[in-house]
């Protein structure tokens, strides 16, 4: 476990102030494969987990083993996991109502808990400092982002709320068009882009020292964003159009492109549905013959209460797999080089469509081994493990503090 092995953390860290490719693995320690090694020495950064909102629908003290779920605390230990953003989820079915920001605060007030029930094992993060500091100690940070910029309710003052009580990215829109962005889920236009507030929103985030997270926004907000932000974005939990052909909610290489000239990441989503075209369309079609029914049969019907079941078991899932995981990662890397790809697996908020491999917050000693398989290099995988988003958050916070 990481908390056996401060002992080199401190060499791990000073590799990657240069960040130099390594000739050679190292031998691990005893115990361990080459994988769990990198894994537990280097800081893994989550761009996306949805922990707060899935306590605050059913308990469960994450700071022990739990029955179900993506994360607790065993498990993130035994996966290396240092740094996983806590997704403060807003429903875009609270947008413009007190309650979108209520649950807010709520869903901070949870993360919080977790932190006073074990302050031996968690620690909130507000910097990359906070980050390393921790990881040096031997604590897992929980840095908070959110998910749905509903909440800032067009008032700069809640901004500065949040922001102090730790959020350090806002993702502006989610499955609907909000105040501030349209979103690649809706198929009204509302603002061709982003609204005149959230235009203004986008400055101010840049000033404060808060990360614009540009996944769920539609193509033309992504754009207009790129266009006004003086700091790198982030994408926390998306993957790439190029293997799922129609699905706006993932990014296309003219967009990496972008991200890349700005400085940004692509934190690639862990959803079969985010990965390949197959499990894409699987739900696709689901949701077709699903409104079919309830078109025929009506919403309160046998036939609509039946549909999930019957659907799944005459049409098995296909999940995607670690090496289509990778394929999204070797793609980024092929267009835009390493400094621009991490991890947003979407633990806790895609439900049972992970990939096969994959399948909770101890598996990304996994995914170490099929990027060691196919070739990248240790300070590579440092990279996307978290330096690449640490120097992100970074420049962010440094420009907030000349402006």
């Amino acid at each position: 476990m990481k908390h056996t092995l401060i002992t080199g953390t401190f060499t791990a860290l000073a590799l990657l102030s240069g960040c130099q490719s390594t000739s050679s693995q190292p031998t691990p320690p005893k115990g361990l494969t080459v994988a769990q090694d990198i894994a537990q020495r280097y800081i893994i950064v989550d761009g996306h987990i949805d922990v707060p909102y899935r306590v605050h629908n059913k308990w469960v003290d994450v700071t022990k083993a739990t029955d179900g779920g993506d994360f607790d605390y065993p498990r993130a230990v035994s996966g290396g996991l240092n740094a996983p953003f806590m997704s403060v989820y807003v429903p875009a079915s609270l947008d413009n109502s007190p309650e979108s920001t209520q649950l807010a605060h709520t869903l901070i007030d949870s993360v919080e808990a977790i932190v006073a029930r074990a302050p031996d094992k968690f620690a909130i993060a507000k910097s990359p400092a906070d980050v390393r500091n921790q990881f040096a100690a031997g604590l897992i940070s929980l840095p908070m982002g959110m998910e749905n910029g509903s909440p800032i309710q067009g008032d700069m003052a809640n901004l500065e709320i949040f922001f102090e009580r730790g959020i350090r990215y806002i993702t502006l829109a989610h499955s609907r068009a909000n105040h501030i962005s349209d979103s690649s889920y809706d198929i009204r236009r509302k603002w061709n882009g982003l609204s005149d507030f959230g235009k203004e929103l986008v400055t101010e985030m840049n000033n404060i020292g808060m990360l614009i997270d540009i996944s769920h926004v539609s193509d033309d907000a992504f754009y207009q964003v790129i266009e006004l932000t003086k700091t790198p974005v982030i994408a926390s939990h998306s993957s790439l159009r190029t293997f799922t052909p129609g699905f706006e909610r993932n990014m296309t290489d003219a967009m990496l492109t972008k991200l890349g000239e700005n400085g940004g990441v692509v934190m690639i989503n862990f959803g079969s549905g985010f990965v390949t075209k197959e499990a894409r369309m699987w739900s696709d079609n689901r949701t077709k013959q699903q409104n079919a029914i309830i078109k025929e049969f009506g919403a309160d019907s046998d036939e609509a209460a039946n549909f999930a079941e019957t659907y799944s078991r005459e049409n098995p899932y296909p999940y995607s797999t670690l090496a289509d995981v990778l394929d999204h990662i070797d793609h980024v890397v092929g267009l835009i080089g390493i400094d621009h790809v991490g991890i947003g697996s979407d633990y806790d908020g895609v439900g049972d469509s992970l990939p096969i491999g994959l399948k909770d917050v101890s598996s990304y000693p996994s995914l170490v081994q099929g990027l060691l398989d196919r070739g990248y290099d240790e300070a590579s995988i440092a990279k996307l493990l978290g330096e690449n988003f640490l120097r992100v958050w970074s420049e962010v916070e440094a420009y907030a503090a000349t402006h």
